[in-house]
């Protein structure tokens, strides 16, 4: 029997770090772009592979957190794909809904950090997601990001959940997001607990063209996108916005705000999945949602000292040790 089986994409990720001072590179703080010189042969401090997908790093960080997490994903089979295999054993995530396909290779994602941030570039290879839940046994379902031809393994999953009861959580991927259809709206109409950040969040509810920014109190925002998500059906709705913390609005509509901890960022990607890792096993360890907020911002706090998506990840006694070292590190009550 599982705790939670994790269901979306497992690829290899690359991280590539580019010195603040590198003449070919700046960044356009009025317009977020980051501006390279074309043509340029750009030196790096070092570069760094792991595994990455959004239910790679959920399920190895709730694998950390002490609980039986599996993965559901779909993977090539060629020589990268053992790093993969390697890491997840490594990790004790069980592999037994894992799927290799013959003849076809490991997905990448490319990651450029500078001054502490990052651009990505990732790639959905085209995987048939024709996954087998007739013999799961499992107390909860993460569903997040898959590549193309997605629908059918998202009927499948809602299926599931649906006949077998179980608490179901959800965070959509950029496609799910882009076609924001009938069938997105009715996972989430079944969701228990969903995830998204603040960009998320506004293109579920008004699409990419949204004039919502200009209003001056980011406290009003979140509230008014936590009611319009919970009015779609989510029982539990969590909207993580980067360094200004995050908010949950609950069952009993309660909303509730956590600030971030102060740490150096070193490299930002995997803090949304070690949110999300941290909360999920709060909640499966029978801590309160207030709690579950705790932990996930303490595991994203770690995660972003290290570069990639898992080298950061705390397991129980770790948050539990560092939750006596904080002061009134609580969430605030807004409603």
């Amino acid at each position: 029997m599982l705790d939670i089986l994790c269901i979306g994409d497992a690829k290899l990720d690359i991280f590539i770090q580019v010195p603040d001072d590198n003449p070919h590179v700046s960044l356009d703080k009025k317009t977020d772009k980051l501006l390279i010189s074309y043509g340029e042969k750009i030196s790096v401090d070092k570069h760094f592979l792991d595994i990455g997908g959004n239910a790679a790093n959920a399920a190895t960080g709730i694998s950390s957190l002490g609980f039986n997490a599996g993965l559901c994903a779909e993977i090539g089979k060629d020589e990268f794909s053992q790093k993969i295999l390697n890491k997840l054993s490594k990790k004790n995530v069980n592999i037994d809904y894992l799927v290799q396909q013959e003849n076809e290779e490991t997905s990448f994602s490319v990651s450029v950090s500078y001054k502490g941030d990052r651009v990505l570039f990732t790639e959905h290879a085209e995987r048939k997601h024709d996954f087998n839940f007739e013999n799961l046994q499992t107390n909860f379902v993460y569903l997040t990001s898959l590549g193309n031809i997605w629908e059918n393994a998202y009927k499948n999953v809602l299926d599931f959940v649906e006949s077998k009861k179980i608490k179901f959580a959800f965070n959509p991927g950029t496609l799910q997001l882009e076609k924001r259809d009938n069938l997105v709206f009715e996972v989430i109409e079944k969701t228990d607990y969903l995830f998204v950040n603040k960009e998320e969040a506004q293109e579920l509810l008004y699409g990419k063209e949204l004039g919502l920014e200009r209003e001056e109190n980011n406290n009003s925002l979140i509230k008014k996108m936590l009611f319009g998500l919970k009015g779609l059906g989510a029982k539990n709705v969590i909207i993580t916005d980067s360094q200004n913390g995050s908010y949950v609005q609950d069952e009993k509509n309660d909303i509730y705000y956590l600030g971030i901890l102060n740490e150096k960022i070193v490299e930002k990607t995997g803090a949304g999945d070690s949110y999300t890792a941290g909360f999920l096993a709060a909640i499966l360890n029978g801590l309160p949602i207030t709690d579950a907020m705790v932990w996930g911002t303490i595991n994203a706090a770690s995660v972003v000292k290290k570069i990639g998506a898992q080298d950061g990840l705390l397991t129980k006694e770790q948050i539990e040790e560092k939750i006596k070292s904080l002061k009134n590190f609580t969430p605030e009550k807004l409603i």
